[in-house]
């Protein structure tokens, strides 16, 4: 679909454009509109202060249009042909109701009616700014943004609660699900793959509130993490090579670290040979390999029926023969059927988990097997996952935003009741800048892996250097 800009533009070329709309004499001649093109803005401005009057104005021709325009056969229509349908109706709205507005205010209120009615209204702009990851709604006049590992408040005009309700129902029911006073949560998908979150009244105090985990169009690979400096190249190799040898791997760490992106960024290196099935809550996932499944859960219906758990997909997919199961979180019973799959055939196996360091990670699938309700003692659940998990990868969030892979842990097996493991990479802070930027180095701990036999069985081997704890590594 071309953007509403590129429409826009034709619009503007094919109708009677308007330098000034206002109560203007007809002969006046007025000047054409110039637009630039989407791909040539770099970022994409996101919506400017606007006024309570033209916000007003925009609700108020979005509900005349409405009544007015059939909206089954305007989704059917070329995106240039809806927007020369509201661009005369705005033409004639903004003459009606006396808006005096130049050309750059035109242009932006025929581009904002235009995403009012096809589109999410002033989340438009913010869903395509790419710098943007993360939109966070605390009540129609409370927003931030995530930008670089950072929140900052911004604008999003919406008239006011009944509006940002408006929104939100249209991107709920698009995906089949429903939000309102008897089930005031939704958890959801969007249709670009972004995350979407919602908690509306009672259990909303001030009003909605909305999150949205926008939807990575270009997935980052290891080497680009590299290049960022989430972690150091040697750490990258070893990580790799670990999950070409099919070492079960558990990514660990707290909201917002980058899990996913780690779980995709080492995914590209499973053979393409291996059948793989993946379980998620929302898909996020983009496995490039060519033979994948994928999975994902869903919620109960109004009557409180039909729901499908992340556990009912791990028994299913250990049923469908699958190399490898992919679970993109971890976060109850389906811990005991994974954990299951793994020491059954299915090594390689990988998951996220919500942990501050290994060590939690391991205390938190220990909590997540004795959910399961079966009788298992504390040493056969602690065997369970010795014998199973060979590598935990640690993601750290720091205070200046950027996201760090601060711990790579091997689980080596038991001694007595105790889950033994050590540490391969760590991240070291060494100081924090006036400007807050944390300053560190990553180094090895000099410990070698214990699966560094079977890196070599299968032909890959790592230089000395690797595990040189003498000096940072990059």
């Amino acid at each position: 679909m071309r953007s509403r800009f590129s429409a826009l533009q034709q619009a503007q070329t094919e109708a009677a454009p308007l330098a000034m709309v206002t109560a203007v004499p007809t002969e006046a001649k007025p000047a054409a509109i110039q637009i630039t093109p989407l791909q040539q803005m770099a970022p994409i401005p996101l919506p400017r202060p606007v006024n309570d009057r033209l916000i007003a104005a925009k609700d108020k021709l979005h509900k005349k249009l409405i009544e007015e325009m059939d909206l089954a056969k305007l989704e059917k229509l070329a995106p240039d042909l809806v927007m020369r349908e509201i661009y005369n109706h705005v033409t004639v709205f903004a003459q009606e109701e006396r808006l005096a507005l130049n050309e750059t205010e035109f242009s932006e209120f025929v581009g904002s009616v235009y995403d009012e009615m096809m589109g999410l209204g002033p989340l438009e702009a913010i869903m395509r700014d790419p710098t943007i990851n993360d939109v966070l709604i605390n009540g129609h006049q409370n927003c931030y943004v995530e930008r670089a590992g950072k929140l900052e408040p911004i604008n999003i005009p919406f008239k006011d609660e009944a509006h940002l309700l408006r929104i939100i129902n249209k991107i709920v029911s698009a995906v089949g699900r429903r939000i309102d006073e008897s089930h005031p949560t939704c958890d959801a998908r969007m249709l670009d793959g972004s995350r979407f979150n919602a908690a509306i009244r009672p259990i909303a105090v001030d009003g909605p509130l909305v999150s949205i985990r926008k939807f990575a169009k270009k997935k980052l690979s290891l080497d680009r993490l590299i290049d960022v400096g989430a972690l150091a190249r040697p750490m990258g190799e070893l990580l790799a090579a670990a999950v070409n040898a099919r070492v079960t791997t558990i990514i660990s760490g707290g909201t917002g670290t980058g899990k996913t992106t780690m779980l995709n960024a080492l995914s590209a290196f499973i053979s393409p040979d291996e059948r793989l099935i993946t379980i998620e809550d929302a898909a996020e996932l983009q496995l490039q390999q060519p033979h994948v499944a994928r999975m994902e859960t869903r919620p109960a219906n109004t009557e409180g029926h039909g729901e499908i758990r992340q556990r009912d997909l791990v028994k299913n997919a250990l049923r469908m023969r699958p190399d490898r199961v992919i679970l993109g979180e971890c976060r109850g019973e389906e811990a005991f059927d994974m954990l299951q799959a793994m020491n059954t055939g299915h090594e390689g196996s990988m998951a996220t988990i919500h942990a501050n360091t290994p060590r939690d990670a391991i205390a938190r699938l220990e909590q997540m097997l004795g959910m399961t309700g079966m009788p298992m003692t504390v040493a056969s659940i602690r065997s369970q996952i010795a014998s199973a998990i060979g590598l935990i990868v640690q993601l750290t969030r720091l205070s200046d935003g950027k996201r760090k892979v601060t711990s790579v842990a091997e689980i080596t097996g038991m001694e007595g009741d105790i889950i033994q493991m050590q540490e391969i990479f760590r991240f070291n802070r060494l100081k924090t800048e006036a400007d807050g930027t944390v300053v560190g180095e990553f180094r090895a701990t000099g410990i070698r892996p214990r699966f560094l036999e079977e890196l070599i069985a299968k032909g890959i081997t790592l230089p000395a250097s690797t595990f040189d704890p003498t000096k940072p590594i990059v």
